[in-house]
């Protein structure tokens, strides 16, 4: 049966193939032909190929593609389709902080201490405002073992207006100072060993002098002008000696493009003058004076290629010595690089950088109220400040920088004590209870660390440290420079209404000189010991407009001396409250 259906097909196929020789050669015959199968038919299935993965097309007969226009017949479709309506997931939104244009603030403490502020700012349209600031600070003294009055006044108010407008914006500001200190710190070993003799002269010090200070001052920012920047202030110092300084400074900012490179220049004029009454020893009445001018300009442009930052500039300085006919020209330099090693991750940067610093008797008393009003004044040089550090992130909310620098350093204002006499003539800072200002060059060797961190929205953390090592070229210490200065600080939102913080701080030691002349003793440097202090405060937010607060400073109840002879208060406690409101 099977050989049947085999011979079957084969017939089949045979007649399937003598059709198309039929339908080729209509014409030609073919006659008869006997076939005889001596073998059944085996089907076999041919071997396969793969086609390639990336086959070879060739389209270089292929026709270009048919550009095809088309337009849509918008017909409109009417639907009776109604959406049902989303109701949105609720979100619970922090509520809003508000903000006031103006606050209180009121503070009292042990030694009789007194703290207060009150700030004030008024829009008097869309674009100009009014502000005021009045600040007060004081003491009634109590420090321990100290035998003259310690009491301290600091007073202030200062008035502004300005204007922000769409291309610019301006403000000035008027204010006045009043300050009241003492000369409390005595010599440990000063004064007879008679005990009425060192009363009687103890006694005929007046060690109170105070200092009073009255400025004006503006600055301006345009955004469509060469003339980008303006700062400038006007300041008349004087103290109750008859010392008196007055001080101009001005500085524009231009920016020009010059071939697609903008480049910024600074100006600065900086004169500063003055007179004290006498000379430190009372045998030497003639008044001193001093009047100093500074004239620089300091252009500079910034290159920003790939990952590099390059800031390359210069300054030259002239200084007019009117009182002894001296001018100088200084010439710095002002270069500053930084790479981004791994993105903001680590960013390398250096530079060399020099400056010419006016120095004034407001910024000394700033620094230490403690001076006698005899002062030699002459601008320091910092000829050239080399450094390199690293920056960046070691996680998103920790921030690190790293620095060492090396600074050379021509007239570095130092403060040093003065000598003194026991004569009861002296002038009331003349008693080895005051400081003088002396000049020395020095090469420091600095590196500075800080890190930075956010833990979270409520809990804040930095710490940073400078380590320093001082070179002199007269073989004399660099008077009152630490060698080491560490500082921390820790903030905590505690709640909504709660918060607190901390701060540590430690500062190495210091050395200073001072010798009582009349005793023709050789004077030695004298070594400040170093001290640790640590201050904290805690707050309580009542309403968004009050606030109460205290504060705890030294709470190591040290009696350390930031300035030789001179103790600071010990354990102090501020309570007050904080008010905030609008007009």
């Amino acid at each position: 049966m099977k050989l049947n259906c085999q011979y079957k097909i084969i017939i089949l196929l045979v007649l399937f193939v003598g059709q198309f020789s039929i339908a080729q050669k209509k014409n030609e015959s073919i006659g008869t032909e006997t076939v005889n199968v001596v073998k059944p038919y085996s089907p076999t299935v041919s071997d396969a190929f793969k086609v390639k993965e990336t086959p070879s097309l060739d389209d270089s007969g292929n026709q270009p593609k048919e550009v095809i226009k088309y337009s849509i017949l918008s017909v409109p479709v009417a639907s009776t389709f109604t959406p049902s309506k989303g109701k949105a997931e609720g979100v619970e939104k922090a509520k809003k902080e508000r903000l006031f244009n103006n606050y209180a603030t009121l503070g009292l403490g042990n030694y009789s201490t007194l703290n207060g502020e009150l700030f004030v700012n008024q829009d008097l349209g869309n674009n100009d405002y009014v502000a005021g600031m009045f600040r007060h600070h004081s003491s009634q003294g109590g420090i321990k073992d100290v035998e003259l009055n310690d009491e301290f006044y600091d007073t202030s108010i200062n008035v502004g207006y300005g204007q922000n407008n769409r291309d610019n914006t301006w403000g000035v500001d008027l204010g006045y100072q009043n300050q009241i200190y003492n000369w409390y710190g005595l010599p440990s070993d000063f004064g007879s060993t008679i005990p009425d003799q060192r009363y009687d002269l103890v006694n005929s010090i007046n060690p109170d002098h105070s200092y009073n200070t009255i400025w004006v001052g503006g600055n301006a920012e345009f955004t469509e002008s060469i003339f980008s920047k303006l700062s400038a202030k006007f300041t008349h110092f004087s103290d109750s000696y008859s010392s008196s300084e007055n001080r101009f400074y001005v500085k524009p900012t231009f920016t020009v493009d010059v071939m697609d490179q903008a480049i910024k220049t600074n100006v600065i004029v900086d004169h500063v003058s003055g007179s004290f009454k006498n000379n430190y020893f009372q045998d030497n009445t003639e008044a001193l004076k001093y009047s100093f001018t500074n004239v620089g300009i300091e252009p500079s442009f910034v290159i920003n290629e790939n990952e590099w930052t390059l800031e390359l500039g210069a300054g030259i300085y002239y200084s007019a010595d009117s009182e002894n006919s001296g001018n100088k020209f200084y010439f710095y330099p002002k270069v500053n690089a930084s790479y981004r090693l791994v993105g903001d991750l680590m960013i390398f940067y250096t530079g060399v950088n020099g400056a010419l610093n006016q120095n004034s008797y407001a910024d000394f008393v700033t620094e230490n109220p403690f001076l006698s009003p005899t002062l030699n004044m002459r601008p320091s040089s910092t000829q050239y400040n080399v450094f390199a550090g690293l920056k960046g992130k070691l996680a998103n909310n920790v921030n690190y920088n790293l620095t060492a620098s090396y600074l050379n350093e021509k007239d570095k204002a130092l403060f040093k004590a003065n000598d003194y006499t026991e004569v009861i003539t002296n002038e009331d800072y003349a008693f080895g209870n005051s400081f003088g200002v002396v000049y020395e060059d020095i090469r420091t060797f600095r590196f500075y660390g800080e890190l930075k961190a956010d833990f979270s929205q409520n809990v804040t953390f930095g710490i940073n440290g400078t380590f320093n090592s001082y070179n002199t070229d007269n073989a004399v210490e660099a008077w009152n420079l630490p060698s080491m200065k560490l500082s921390s600080t820790l903030d905590v939102n505690i709640t909504k209404q709660w918060y607190a913080g901390l701060n540590v701080f430690y500062v190495g030691e210091r050395k200073d000189m001072q010798t009582n002349t009349s005793l023709g003793i050789d004077a030695t440097p004298i070594t400040l010991k170093s001290y640790f202090d640590a201050n904290a405060h805690v707050g309580y937010k009542f309403s968004e407009r009050l606030t109460f607060f205290l504060k705890l400073n030294n709470i190591g109840n040290q009696a350390y001396e930031k300035w030789l002879n001179y103790p600071v208060q010990g354990f102090q406690v501020l309570g007050g409250a904080n008010y905030k409101f609008d007009f």
